[in-house]
């Protein structure tokens, strides 16, 4: 994962993408797609789907996304206790 990008606002992007098999179109099969990508546009996700719809022959059923942000304030706490430990 690129930090430069991370540090932009792209975000990791998982799509869940069901799709209908083409032999078997009653059938639906899942398929996870996993990348760094910039919200709202999705524009990694929308050039991966664009692809799919030309050069793969399962026809697209549904896409869900989720995103997280993998770099970001960090997080500190203070400790209630301290002890030596040798």
């Amino acid at each position: 994962m690129s930090l430069e990008l991370m540090l932009k606002g792209w975000r990791l992007t998982t799509a869940e993408i069901l799709y209908r098999l083409p032999d078997h179109p009653a059938l639906l099969q899942s398929y996870v797609w996993q990348e760094l990508d910039l919200l709202p546009d999705f524009p990694a996700l929308r050039k991966f789907l664009d692809f799919w719809e030309k050069r793969i022959e399962g026809k697209l059923y549904s896409v869900k996304i989720c995103h997280a942000d993998v770099v970001g304030p960090a997080d500190v706490r203070f400790a209630r206790i301290f002890g030596i430990l040798h």
